[in-house]
C-alpha cells in the first residue's frame, strides 16, 4: 500500500475497536478520522491521507467513508473488517485511538464543535445547516501545531 486512503485509515480503526470487542458508529469513526489527519498535519507536517473533512452539522466527515458506513445510521458498525495498514503509520493511529477512542460519539463531536478548525469551516451557518464546506489542511495543522505546545 502507497499513501493511504480515509477508507483505509477507516478501516484500521475499525478493525482496531472489533479486536477488542468494543463497538464504533460511523459519527465516531468520522471524528477519529478527523484526529488522525489533524494530527499528522500538526506532528509530521504532511496529510495522512488526501480525502477532504467537510464541517458537517455533527462535526467533521469524510464523505466518501460516511457513504461507506451509511447503511449502519447511529448503530455500531457490524461488518468484520480486514485492515491493511503500513506499519509506519501504526503507532500515530494507536495514539488517536489511545486518547481519543475512550470518548463516545457524542463527547467528540462537542470536542470537534469547540475547536476552531470546524467552527471556523462552518463560519455563520445555523447550527441545523447542511454543509460540505471543507475543513481546511491549514487550519489544522495551525490549531493542533499550537496545542503541541502547551
Amino acid at each position: 500500500m502507497k499513501h493511504p486512503t480515509a477508507s483505509d485509515i477507516a478501516k484500521y480503526f475499525i478493525a482496531s475497536f472489533q479486536k477488542k470487542k468494543k463497538e464504533i458508529s460511523n459519527l465516531k469513526l468520522q471524528k477519529l478520522l478527523y484526529y488522525a489527519q489533524a494530527w499528522h498535519l500538526a506532528l509530521y507536517g504532511s496529510p495522512l491521507f488526501a480525502d477532504s473533512i467537510e464541517a458537517w452539522v455533527h462535526g467533521p466527515v469524510v464523505p466518501s467513508v460516511f457513504r461507506e458506513y451509511k447503511k449502519y445510521t447511529w448503530n455500531p458498525i457490524s461488518e468484520k473488517i480486514d485492515a491493511q495498514t503500513p506499519e509506519s503509520i501504526k503507532h500515530h493511529l494507536g495514539e488517536v485511538v489511545r486518547i481519543y477512542g475512550e470518548l463516545d460519539a457524542v463527547t467528540l463531536e462537542r470536542l470537534t464543535h469547540r475547536e476552531s478548525p470546524w467552527k471556523e469551516a462552518r463560519g455563520t451557518l445555523a447550527p441545523d445547516e447542511p454543509s460540505n464546506r471543507v475543513i481546511t489542511q491549514e487550519s489544522m495543522k495551525g490549531f493542533y501545531s499550537a496545542r503541541l505546545h502547551e
